[in-house]
């Protein structure tokens, strides 16, 4: 497989003129900085929020709430994402896209520092060295002295931030090569292959020694370092390609606030038509499982599912991020098989078959008695993760081309509210909407099971917990994938050849309404 990874890699690479090649490089250097950043953040904060709320609860003798706040924390940060997305779309129309960028990365980098100056503030060290040798179960002494509910708007904060520079992520390759759907299909490829292993490197070196050595409360130390070098490396692209849409129409801008609040109105109007094109087509019903239920399924495995795991099942909450690096390992294979083999699936429906039967794979986790504090079994279930992470990459990557391709020609149209915006905008916000309100509920369940076995005090455990809220769930979500794969039309073969963008604009009334509202743009 490597020699004809090698091969496809040159392969693409020749079809890029020298300055987008420069502009890739410089890209991809940053995508790759910021990932490995990304990642030591989220897993650490993760990890420190899971400890906190344990020590909190042994302290005050009170019954812990830890995966409650966990998905309380974890899912108003991804409903602030959006808002990230909303308060920079205003930006992309008047200033140069790399500028846009490198400045929302610096605004993350500073933001992820909030809990380092906060916890150094309030009486924290880094962990102790006789911590690394002997780990208390409960004790964490060595954090900060401040309340831990105060991490929750630190990191919707951070979250706003994280929206920004994601959004930012989806334009610039358009910005590198433009329209050419050749070009781009390439450059997400190569792009995607090394935001992965940049991803799966990151996940594995928190966990195994950036936590151990500075304990999960400075483990992100990295963080605002990597975000400022690829911040850098993102302010170098070539200026000839990374001009604002507007820039050189100043006096025909609005107000910023007027912009925010039309982007505002623009976002719930791409809901809305979203929703129309989604339930009016043949070609789209089936999304909503397809891809908003999936990747909460995804996201709900890596943030919820993985650090009760390290942390009831192996007793350390910083093996969350080995589990969640074999998660993102089994993303990038399964992205370079839908590279390898593009010819040969066409459609994502093969890929969502595999996504729904792999989610069956958890069903080991309520039966599965690892011992406690041996981190062989975080690589078990890590080694566990590859196939289910797999099947939603596959998905998820084929997904995106299929929606591209079959607004194609709707989207030429639309100037904006576009077709393929207000598509995605309806899946993304459905997702949103159910990651906020689920983990928070399904989180308190785990912590009342727990609680009622015998907590920390005697020995609960989670398995019946893990059972409902992993197996049950999961299994209802395969069912609801796969069935949904028999939704388009000509899907019941192995492999089906499904029809794109023909007579797609009969199919979506009120797409012309859209179109034409001009002045919401100005």
């Amino acid at each position: 497989m490597a020699p004809f990874f090698v091969s496809a890699v040159q392969e693409g690479w020749r079809v890029f003129t020298p300055l987008e090649r420069r502009n890739m490089a410089f890209y991809i250097l940053g995508i790759m900085i910021y990932k490995f950043g990304l990642e030591a953040f989220n897993g650490s904060i993760v990890a420190l929020a899971t400890n906190r709320y344990d020590y909190d609860a042994m302290r005050t003798k009170t019954t812990a709430k830890t995966f409650q706040r966990v998905g309380l924390l974890v899912g108003l940060n991804q409903a602030c994402q959006c808002v990230g997305s909303i308060l920079i779309a205003p930006l992309i129309r008047r200033f140069p896209s790399r500028v846009v960028l490198s400045s929302a990365v610096i605004m993350f980098a500073l933001f992820s520092a909030l809990l380092l100056i906060i916890d150094a503030s309030t009486g924290g060290t880094f962990v102790p060295a006789a911590f690394r040798n002997n780990h208390p179960d409960h004790d964490f002494y060595y954090y900060g002295r401040y309340n831990t509910d105060g991490m929750i708007p630190v990191y919707c904060i951070a979250g706003i931030a994280y929206g920004m520079v994601e959004l930012m992520r989806r334009v610039i390759p358009r910005d590198i090569v433009g329209g050419n759907v050749k070009k781009l299909r390439h450059l997400d490829a190569l792009v995607h292959i090394f935001y992965e292993v940049s991803g799966t490197s990151g996940a594995f070196c928190t966990a195994l020694v950036l936590i151990p050595y500075f304990g999960n409360n400075y483990s992100f130390l990295i963080t605002p370092v990597c975000f400022a070098l690829a911040a850098v490396f993102w302010f170098l692209l070539a200026d000839e390609t990374f001009k604002g849409q507007n820039v050189e129409m100043p006096e025909r801008q609005p107000p910023y606030i007027k912009a925010v609040t039309v982007g505002v109105w623009l976002f719930m109007e791409s809901i809305w038509t979203g929703a129309r094109i989604i339930f009016t087509s043949r070609k789209f019903i089936w999304l909503v499982p397809g891809y908003s239920i999936a990747l909460y399924a995804h996201r709900y495995l890596e943030n919820a599912v993985a650090p009760a795991i390290a942390r009831r099942y192996l007793g350390n909450s910083a093996w969350s991020q080995i589990i969640v690096g074999g998660s993102n390992l089994g993303e990038l294979l399964g992205a370079l098989f839908v590279i390898f083999f593009t010819n040969l699936v066409t459609t994502p429906v093969p890929w969502l078959r595999i996504d729904a039967v792999m989610l069956l794979t958890t069903w080991y986790l309520p039966f599965w008695r690892p011992s406690v504090s041996q981190v062989k079994f975080a690589w078990v279930a890590a080694a566990s993760f590859i196939p289910i992470s797999f099947g939603w990459a596959a998905g998820d990557v084929s997904l995106a081309a299929y929606i591209q391709a079959t607004l194609a020609r709707v989207e030429s149209k639309t100037k904006n509210v576009s077709a393929l915006g207000a598509l995605m905008a309806f899946l993304y916000s459905t997702y949103i909407i159910l990651y906020a309100i689920t983990p928070p509920i399904l989180g308190s369940y785990i912590d009342h099971v727990y609680s009622k076995t015998g907590g920390s005090d005697h020995g609960g455990n989670i398995y019946d917990a893990i059972r409902n809220v992993a197996c049950v769930q999961f299994t209802i979500i395969s069912g609801l994938v796969f069935m949904s794969t028999f939704v388009p039309q000509g899907a019941f073969a192995l492999n089906p050849k499904m029809l794109y963008s023909e007579d797609l604009e009969e199919e979506i009334p009120g797409l012309e309404r859209v179109s034409s509202r001009d002045d919401l743009g100005k």
